[in-house]
């Protein structure tokens, strides 16, 4: 049943980047050349809520309600709320001030999951190191776009 719900709350975050998408005005704007091609992005993206869903799953199995379950939540609320911030309101400040915190929780879960549930904690590395990309790819384009 546990994985269940893992399930819902997935989808529900991964949700967010369907009805708040990139759209005209985020093709429109400019963009570093390292930009990923929009292929990647769901691409990327299912994978990587996999690995966040399974994570999430084997931290609850473990160990309930403990540190590495809050880091996750705080992950998952924050990830679900970017494409509000960035494609729905437009404001890459916001964005980038959410991404940061993304970033920081997903960093904070690798480290207090590792004694928990090592593999949960190996599963959140590649999303590291695209949410890493992300950051990057958010500062970048907020910069090269100052007036949007």
């Amino acid at each position: 049943m546990a994985a269940v719900v893992f399930l819902v709350i997935v989808l529900a975050a991964a949700s967010s980047g369907a009805v708040f998408k990139p759209g005209e005005w985020y093709e429109n704007l400019r963009k570093p050349s390292w930009t990923p091609p929009n292929w990647a992005f769901p691409v990327v993206w299912t994978i990587l809520y996999v690995l966040i869903g399974y994570a999430g799953w084997l931290i609850w199995d473990v160990a309930g309600w403990s540190l590495p379950m809050a880091l996750w939540s705080v992950q998952i609320v924050a990830n679900a709320l970017w494409s509000y911030f960035f494609f729905g309101m437009r404001r890459m400040d916001l964005a980038l001030a959410d991404v940061s915190v993304l970033w920081l929780s997903i960093a904070l879960f690798i480290l207090f999951a590792w004694p928990v549930a090592p593999l949960a904690s190996a599963l959140f590395v590649p999303y590291l190191v695209w949410v890493t990309a992300a950051a990057a790819l958010n500062q970048s384009v907020r910069r090269l776009n100052p007036e949007a």
